[in-house]
């Protein structure tokens, strides 16, 4: 019943994802999380290091797609002066974001990894969706409001999968 909510792997931060490795794996396609995932969600613009990050997955064939359930404006000026796509709005966990990325990509299911930072949306939106799952930790130990709650949910799971040794992760 849990298996939903867990990734299928997991890592520290977004710079653990390498090309070669993706490669390796037949990846060439990411969805990404923006807040608390590439940059702490109070941070309006793309750090020097994403910036990098993203132009390594460019040079390299792996297309990127960030999908938020942020508004409008938050997620265009991250993302338009990156020139990397995106959906606002996505209302994860629910699937439709996930799957309009992956159209938009031109790639099929088994190409593309999901990661973020949250069970309760990226990690179970992703497996609901049926793409491979990827968590990483949180930028910033901080949240909007409405992120603590599905914080205060997701310690649950994880202590609870924790006891059987399914997936470890700092809280």
């Amino acid at each position: 019943m849990f298996s939903i909510f867990l990734p299928n792997e997991q890592i520290d931060q977004i710079f653990d994802l390498k090309p070669e490795n993706l490669k390796k794996k037949g990846i060439k396609g990411i969805i990404t999380d923006l807040d608390n995932t590439l940059v702490a969600w109070d941070v309006k613009d793309a750090t020097p290091d994403i910036i990098t990050w993203l132009q390594t997955m460019e040079e390299n064939d792996i297309k990127v797609t960030i999908i938020s359930n942020n508004n409008q404006e938050r997620v265009t000026v991250f993302s338009e002066p990156l020139g990397t796509p995106f959906v606002f709005r996505a209302r994860k966990p629910l699937t439709r974001a996930f799957k309009l990325a992956a159209k938009q990509m031109k790639l099929k299911k088994e190409e593309i990894l999901v990661v973020g930072d949250q069970l309760l949306t990226d990690v179970l939106g992703g497996n609901l969706a049926g793409f491979y799952t990827v968590l990483v930790v949180p930028v910033v130990q901080t949240d909007e409001k409405i992120t603590r709650i599905n914080r205060f949910i997701e310690r649950r799971i994880l202590k609870r999968k924790a006891s059987k040794d399914r997936i470890n992760r700092e809280e």
